[in-house]
C-alpha cells in the first residue's frame, strides 16, 4: 500500500523593512541577573526579522524629547525571526535603562530603527569570543545562531564580569558548554564577592591567561565586545599573541567624542569655514569643511546625543533647517530620513552656512 506524504508550505511572511517599519511592541520581559532584564519585542504586523549576529537596534522613546536615542544590540538567535530580544543593563543615573526596566511591560509599544552595525562575524573555521559586562548581548547572538544552525563548531567563549552573579545567560552558557561538542566556556569574575565553591579562576583578561586558555589564539578570529578599558586589554594581548589585524573585530557604543586628527596646516588654510547655528539651543559655532559638524559642537559644548560618531547608530540625528552637507553614513539614517531633511552630524561636513534644529 502506498504511503502519500504530504507537504504543507508554510506561508509567506512579510519582512520588516528598515526604510518604513519602526514600531515594536513588546511581547516579554524577563530578568536575567539582579540588574538586567531581557525585553523581547515582534512587529505590530507579525513581519519577521532579517538581521545577522552583532547587529542592533536604536530605540528612540520620546522620553525627552529628541535626545533618549539609545542603541542596543540584539540578544536573540537570527535563525528565530519572529522576534528579536534585547537585554538591558540598569545603569545608575541612566534615564533610558531605568525608563526600560521600570515601565516597559508586555503590550507596549516602542518606536525603534534597525537593523544596525556591522559587528558580524566573518566565516571562519575558528572563533574566539571575549566579552566584558554587558558587551556579552551581541557575542550571546553569536552564540545562540551556532546552536540554532546546528553545524558544527569550534568556538572559545570567553567572558569577564565583576561577580559571578553579575554574569548574564550564566545557566544557559553552562549548559550549551556541556551539549555542544566543539563549545568551551571560560567565565572570569573580577571578585568572588559571596560565591565561596568558584570552580574556576578570578581576575582580569592577561597574555598569560589567554595563552593558556586558548594556545592557538593566532589561528583564530576574535569577536571582542565590552567597556573600552576590557577592549583596549583584549586588542592589546590578541596582537601580542600573534592574532592578524584582519582577524581581530570589537564593538562598541561610546559616548565620548571621537577627535579628529589635527589637520595639517597647508589643509586648514584652504578648508573654508562655515556658521553652524543651533536653533534650540541659541548656539553658533563655526566649522571648517573637512571637519564634521559633530566633532565642533562637542568641543563648544552645544549638545547632541551620540553614541558610535561614525554615522552607523543614528543616534545623533538632526533636522537640517537650512544648508547642505557632505554626508558619509554607514547605515544609520533612512533616505526617507534624509528626504525629509534629516542628517547626521557626526558624519557630515559644511558646504554651507547651516541651521540646525538643535
Amino acid at each position: 500500500m502506498a504511503t502519500e506524504t504530504l507537504t504543507r508550505r508554510a506561508p509567506d511572511v512579510e519582512t520588516w523593512n528598515p526604510e518604513r517599519d519602526d514600531s515594536l511592541v513588546c511581547v516579554d520581559v524577563h530578568d536575567e541577573t539582579h540588574d538586567v532584564k531581557s525585553f523581547t519585542f515582534v512587529s505590530p504586523d507579525r513581519k519577521h526579522f532579517a538581521f545577522s549576529a552583532g547587529q542592533y537596534f536604536m530605540f528612540e522613546l520620546g522620553l525627552h524629547n529628541d535626545v533618549d536615542g539609545r542603541c542596543y544590540s540584539i540578544s536573540s538567535s537570527p535563525h528565530r525571526r519572529n522576534a528579536i530580544t534585547i537585554t538591558v543593563k540598569r545603569v545608575p543615573g541612566g534615564q533610558v535603562s531605568n525608563w526600560l526596566h521600570d515601565n516597559l511591560n508586555p503590550g507596549t509599544v516602542v518606536k525603534a530603527s534597525g537593523p544596525l552595525g556591522r559587528f558580524i562575524k566573518p566565516a571562519a573555521k575558528k572563533y574566539l569570543f571575549l566579552s566584558g559586562g554587558s558587551g556579552i548581548t551581541p557575542v550571546m547572538s553569536m552564540v545562540r545562531e551556532f546552536v540554532d544552525a546546528a553545524e558544527p563548531v569550534d568556538a572559545v567563549f570567553l567572558h569577564a564580569g565583576r561577580t559571578p552573579k553579575d554574569f548574564v545567560f550564566r545557566s544557559e552558557l553552562a549548559g550549551l558548554a556541556e551539549r555542544v561538542k566543539g563549545f568551551r566556556l571560560l567565565l572570569l569574575p573580577e571578585d568572588l564577592s559571596n560565591e565561596r565553591s568558584w570552580p574556576g579562576l578570578t581576575g582580569r583578561i592577561s597574555k598569560e591567561l589567554l595563552s593558556l586558555a586558548v594556545p592557538d589564539i593566532s589561528e583564530r578570529v576574535v569577536m571582542c565586545c565590552g567597556p573600552a578599558p576590557f577592549m583596549r586589554a583584549a586588542k592589546n594581548i590578541s596582537a601580542e599573541l600573534g592574532v592578524p589585524v584582519s582577524n581581530y573585530h570589537e564593538e562598541s557604543f561610546d559616548a565620548a567624542v571621537i577627535e579628529e586628527a589635527p589637520t595639517p596646516v597647508t589643509e586648514a588654510v584652504a578648508a573654508q569655514a562655515f556658521s553652524v547655528q543651533f536653533s534650540k539651543q541659541g548656539k553658533s559655532i563655526d566649522v571648517r569643511s573637512d571637519q564634521t559638524v559633530l566633532s565642533c559642537a562637542k568641543k563648544a559644548g552645544v549638545r547632541i546625543p551620540s553614541s558610535c560618531a561614525n554615522g552607523i547608530c543614528g543616534t545623533c540625528k538632526s533636522k537640517l533647517v537650512s544648508g547642505s552637507v557632505d554626508m558619509k553614513h554607514d547605515g544609520g539614517i533612512r533616505q526617507r530620513e534624509i528626504d525629509a531633511g534629516f542628517f547626521l552630524p557626526c558624519c557630515s561636513k559644511p558646504l554651507s552656512d547651516l541651521v540646525v534644529e538643535r
